[in-house]
């Protein structure tokens, strides 16, 4: 524990608390240029699985010829489509380790909002006992959570005028604006990720007994998996993390595109 509070947590409240101090107290911006920042310090770690991705989706129509010639031998294609991989220097598995640290960052910011950038009169105390002492924020001093319609503090819902009755459910809010932008953002994401989806489960439909089936299955529900749960946790994530989750997937998005080309 003191080590994720020394190496991670506490570093990444400071970084948060020196980025507001230097743009002028705007939480939101600091909050933005610090994701910007740490996104753009993880370009060693993701441009290599991002360039793997495009790889993929090059070589998918060598990976259909594949499937067709060992259609009957599972074992021989599965060395095939290695041999394959390690010739172009592909290799499926090198988005694991930048999407874990995306995952740790999160938990770590999560942590951040939740416990300690409250909106209530203890605030800048708990703060002060993480801050190093440079940074520290003096008494009285106090946090403005807003930004635009948001309350940093609080999920990103917009209340409806009315409500909405489906059977026992009630519903009287709807996500807002930038929660949706999160999910649609992570959407396009593992779009540009996938390689060719739709076209493999054609080719998957057509081998003996669809064995491949299950694979390609997997990989579409992977398409939507991820913006559903982002939508699903930002219901109760506070609206200042899923801000730092739209930039970060829009600066991803930028990324693939520039390596695309």
């Amino acid at each position: 524990m003191n080590i994720w509070f020394t190496l991670l947590y506490q570093p990444l409240v400071n970084a948060l608390i020196l980025f507001y101090q230097v743009l002028g107290g705007n939480l939101a911006l600091a909050i933005i240029g610090m994701t910007l920042v740490l996104r753009a310090a993880m370009i060693p770690l993701t441009a290599p699985s991002l360039k793997t991705a495009q790889k993929m989706k090059e070589l998918a129509p060598e990976l259909e010829k594949l499937k067709a010639q060992y259609k009957h031998d599972k074992t021989e294609f599965a060395k095939a489509q290695l041999a394959l991989y390690q010739k172009h220097g592909a290799n499926p598995a090198a988005g694991c380790l930048p999407q874990i640290i995306q995952i740790v960052i999160l938990i770590a910011l999560f942590q951040a909002f939740s416990q300690v950038l409250r909106s209530n009169g203890d605030t800048i105390a708990k703060l002060n006992e993480i801050l190093y002492p440079f940074l520290k924020l003096a008494e009285g001093h106090i946090i403005n959570f807003k930004f635009l319609y948001l309350d940093l503090t609080k999920p990103d819902m917009i209340s409806l005028p009315f409500k909405i009755g489906l059977d026992k459910l009630v519903i009287d809010k709807i996500p807002g604006i930038f929660l949706l932008g999160s999910a649609g953002a992570q959407f396009v994401s593992s779009k540009m990720m996938m390689p060719m989806v739709k076209k493999e489960e054609k080719i998957a439909r057509k081998t003996p007994e669809k064995t491949d089936d299950m694979v390609t299955a997997m990989q579409e529900q992977m398409l939507y998996l991820m913006p559903v749960m982002t939508l699903i946790i930002g219901f109760t994530f506070p609206s200042g993390l899923v801000l730092y989750w739209l930039t970060f997937s829009v600066f991803m998005l930028v990324q693939q595109s520039m390596i695309k080309k």
